[in-house]
């Protein structure tokens, strides 16, 4: 059985940092502007922010979900597919 850890597009999603390896990480909160298979890229004020997925645990603002970076370092497109 194929488990989808989060089939869905996270660019335009509001999200906020709530675990990470780098303890300055913790608490960014902004909107994602774009994701590669290893990083998010999060617009905070006015500057993008890049952060490595494998480094981080990030909240979904809207829906409250969390998600563990490394569980969805894939390209995006591959998995949205499945």
């Amino acid at each position: 059985m194929k488990i989808r850890m989060f089939p869905f597009e996270l660019i335009g999603q509001e999200v906020e940092i709530v675990a990470s390896t780098n303890p300055s990480h913790i608490g960014v909160k902004g909107k994602v502007i774009d994701e590669t298979k290893a990083t998010l890229i999060i617009e905070e004020g006015v500057k993008p922010k890049t952060f490595l997925k494998n480094n981080v645990t990030f909240k979904i603002c809207k829906n409250g979900k969390i998600i563990v970076g490394s569980t969805i370092s894939k390209r995006p497109e591959d998995r949205i597919k499945g």
